[in-house]
């Protein structure tokens, strides 16, 4: 299995993992089947898997090569920086009168704005 296929099939894994974690947290809260005491851990299990998403994408990081690695690098500090940049100046929205966003958004924004950075960063390595 090829590197690329290995990183695919590990990141689907942990992905699928996490999404039956979450449905199956989500069910029993809504089922009442936890209880008060054990609802902060029980909250908190899906990121189980989300730790192994991590260790998937680190371990992807280290097999590619310099160049491949330095684009990903490249993506990666722009589409911090631009999350930042975002998620800031929307906060200062939110001060006059926007809408309240969920923190859930700050992470999809950030995955787009890697995979803008990542396209940018491929066009000058052209």
């Amino acid at each position: 299995m090829t590197n690329a296929r290995r990183y695919v099939f590990e990141l689907l894994a942990s992905i699928t993992a996490y999404a039956i974690v979450l449905i199956g947290v989500n069910k029993a809260a809504q089922w009442g089947w936890v209880p008060d005491a054990l609802s902060v851990p029980v909250a908190l299990l899906p990121m189980l898997p989300g730790v192994a998403t991590v260790w998937v994408i680190m371990r992807h990081i280290r097999r590619l090569d310099e160049m491949q690695r330095r684009m990903q690098f490249e993506g990666l500090a722009f589409g911090f920086a631009m999350t930042a940049l975002i998620t800031f100046s929307y906060g200062f929205l939110e001060g006059q009168g926007w809408p309240k966003l969920s923190m859930f958004t700050v992470l999809p924004l950030m995955h787009v704005m890697w995979v803008l950075g990542y396209v940018l960063a491929c066009r000058r390595y052209r």
